[in-house]
């Protein structure tokens, strides 16, 4: 199998795990929104405070429950969730022209390589971003949840905990977990993309510099002197012997 068709195999294999890892960065996401109505939790900001459990379930007693005092910019969910979709459908589509390209027999051209080269370490970077700020948002909760840690649960048993909030906690673990893991999934294969992408460009480049030294390797073949590489120069005419008088 020759070089350029197992970097497009390989970049085709590529997109198709970002398209995978895109989608479970969206739909837990998409599911977490919904749950907390709309609101987004990272970064969100609170407290514990003990009452009396007569004023929130009518029975007597005490309890603690949680009181958020902000929640978290709705910009950082959005964040993340619009990296992913990117992903998605910029996988579906690369991964499509890789198959194309593959059918063919042929690849991108050397200006469309390098747009690719572009576009993927751009990306690279907005998904590296979107990572971070899922990890510290999401760590954030954590510690609004457990109260910095002094809660007798962690911030994954934390979920099947009560908190008496307006919102659903029941699953807000699992869908920020694992949106966190694949959002780190999706960026590694984007630098995975980008290392391709820049060998596609690399390729293209050696096979439009390879061409026109056909001439050249040609004539040092056949023992004559060799022109500039790019523009073979044209042959001399033949020198018109002279005629005495």
């Amino acid at each position: 199998m020759e070089l350029n068709r197992r970097l497009l195999l390989a970049h085709c294999a590529a997109h198709g795990l970002s398209v995978a890892a895109g989608l479970l960065v969206v739909v837990p996401m998409a599911l977490n929104g919904s749950a907390f109505k709309g609101r987004c939790a990272l970064f969100s900001s609170g407290y514990w405070r003990t009452e009396s459990r007569a004023e929130l379930t009518g029975q007597p007693g005490e309890l603690s429950h949680l009181v958020v005092r902000k929640w978290g910019p709705p910009e950082a969910c959005q964040f993340a969730t619009f990296v992913g979709i990117f992903t998605v459908l910029y996988g579906a589509a690369q991964g499509w022209r890789c198959l194309f390209y593959l059918h063919g027999r042929h690849d991108d051209t050397l200006f469309s390589s390098f747009l690719t080269v572009l576009m993927s370490v751009c990306v690279l970077f907005l998904s590296g971003g979107a990572s971070v700020i899922l990890s510290l948002g999401f760590s954030s909760w954590c510690d609004t949840v457990t109260d910095d840690n002094t809660r007798p649960y962690s911030c994954a048993e934390s979920q099947s905990v009560p908190l008496y909030l307006d919102v659903n906690t029941s699953t807000f673990f699992t869908d920020l977990s694992l949106a966190q893991a694949s959002l780190w999934c999706v960026t590694a294969l984007w630098l995975a993309q980008s290392v391709l992408a820049f060998l596609r460009l690399y390729h293209s480049h050696n096979q439009d510099m390879t061409g026109p030294c056909l001439h050249r390797d040609k004539e040092l073949l056949l023992g004559r002197s060799p022109s500039d590489c790019g523009s073979a120069s044209p042959p001399h005419p033949p020198a018109t012997p002279s005629v005495l008088v």
